[in-house]
C-alpha cells in the first residue's frame, strides 16, 4: 500500500543511491566492529601474557584475524562503488566476493596456527596461572564477538552482503571458542593441565566448523547461486504479470551486494511491439519491488507459441553448444 500511494521510481539513480547506502552502511558496520574486536583482542593479549594459556591464545589471535578480515571487505566495498567502465561493464561489486575468498584464507590459516601451538602446548606442558584472570578472559572474548556477530549478521543481511554476514558467522563462533577458555581454566584448577592444550584443540576444530560455513556462502557467491526461494517468488511474479503466457530461463545472480535478474517471457503474438514493451517493464517493476535487493531485471520478450519457438530454433545450437 505505501508503494502504491509514495511517488517512487526505479530509474538508474535510484539503483546507485541504494547501492552507496548500502556501501555506507557496510563500512560503518565494519569499522564500528573492527573497532570492538580490536578492544577485545587487546585485552586479551595482557591475559595471555599473566596466564601462559595456549588456549587463551588462539582465541587471541583469532579476534586479531577476525578483526583484521574488515581490511578486504572494506576495500571491496571501496571498489564497489566505483561506476561502470567499458571494460567493467557490470561496475565492480564482485571484488566483494573476492573479499570473502579472504576471509575464508584468513579463518584457515588461524585454526592452522591455533592448532599448531596447542599440539606444541601438549608435548611440551606448561603452567597456567592467574585462572581468575583467564576466566575473566574468555568472558570479555565473548561478549566483544557476539555483539560484533549480532551486528555484522544483521547489516550484512540488510544489505545483501553474503561476504558481511560469513564475517559475523566467523565472530559468532570465536564468541563460543572464547566460552571454551573457561573450560581451560576449570580443568587447570582442579589439576588437569592437560586441559588447556586440549581446549586449544577444540577451539581449533570450532573455527574449522565455522570456515566451513563461510566457505559455503562465499564459494556460493562466487558460484552465483541463489536461495531457490527467491526463484520460486520471481517466477510465480514474472507469472502473475498481465499478459505473460509464460516464463522461460529465469536467472539470478549476485553482483556485491545486489542482485540482478534475467527472464526471458512469453507474450500473445498479436500484441503490438509497444504492448510487448509495456509488458516488459511491468514484468521488470513487480520483480523490483517483490525480490529485496535486486537493483534491476532484463526481460526478453517473444510470442508464446510455435512462432516464438521457430524464432528460438535459430539460436538453439548455440545454446547446445555452450552446454555441452
Amino acid at each position: 500500500m505505501r508503494h502504491a500511494v509514495v511517488p517512487h521510481s526505479h530509474d538508474s539513480a535510484d539503483v546507485i543511491d541504494g547501492a552507496l547506502e548500502a556501501s555506507r552502511r557496510g563500512m560503518r558496520a565494519l569499522w564500528i566492529s573492527f573497532g570492538a574486536l580490536m578492544v577485545t583482542a587487546v585485552a586479551q593479549v595482557g591475559l595471555v601474557a599473566v596466564t601462559g594459556s595456549v588456549a587463551l591464545l588462539g582465541d587471541t589471535l583469532h579476534n586479531f584475524a577476525d578483526a583484521l578480515t574488515a581490511v578486504p571487505l572494506a576495500i571491496a566495498f571501496v571498489l564497489g562503488r566505483r561506476a561502470v567502465s567499458r571494460r567493467f561493464t557490470s561496475g565492480l561489486g564482485r571484488a566483494e566476493d573476492l573479499a570473502g575468498l579472504v576471509i575464508v584464507i584468513v579463518i584457515a590459516a588461524s585454526a592452522g596456527f591455533a592448532a599448531w601451538e596447542a599440539v606444541g602446548r601438549l608435548a611440551h606442558p606448561r603452567q597456567v596461572t592467574d585462572l581468575g584472570w583467564l576466566a575473566l578472559a574468555g568472558v570479555i572474548g565473548f561478549a566483544g564477538n557476539e555483539w560484533v556477530a549480532r551486528y555484522r549478521i544483521r547489516v550484512g543481511r540488510q544489505i545483501g552482503s553474503g561476504a558481511l554476514v560469513a564475517d559475523g558467522l566467523h565472530a559468532r563462533t570465536d564468541g563460543f571458542t572464547s566460552l571454551a577458555v573457561l573450560l581451560s581454566a576449570g580443568g587447570v584448577a582442579v589439576g588437569w593441565d592437560w586441559a588447556d592444550p586440549v581446549v586449544g584443540l577444540l577451539i581449533t576444530a570450532a573455527i574449522v566448523s565455522v570456515l566451513w560455513s563461510a566457505a559455503r556462502e562465499v564459494f556460493g557467491r562466487l558460484l552465483d547461486a541463489v536461495d531457490p526461494e527467491l526463484v520460486r517468488l520471481a517466477e510465480r511474479v514474472a507469472r502473475e504479470t498481465p499478459g505473460v503466457r509464460d516464463v522461460e530461463h529465469l536467472r539470478l545472480r549476485w553482483v556485491g551486494h545486489a542482485l540482478h535478474a534475467e527472464a526471458d517471457i512469453g507474450v500473445d503474438e498479436t500484441l503490438t511491439i509497444i504492448d510487448a514493451h509495456e509488458i516488459a517493464h511491468e514484468t521488470e517493476h513487480r520483480l523490483l519491488h517483490a525480490l529485496p535487493r535486486l537493483a534491476r531485471a532484463t526481460i526478453h520478450t517473444h510470442p508464446f507459441g510455435p512462432p516464438g519457438q521457430l524464432a528460438h530454433s535459430r539460436t538453439a545450437h548455440h545454446e547446445q553448444s555452450q552446454m555441452n
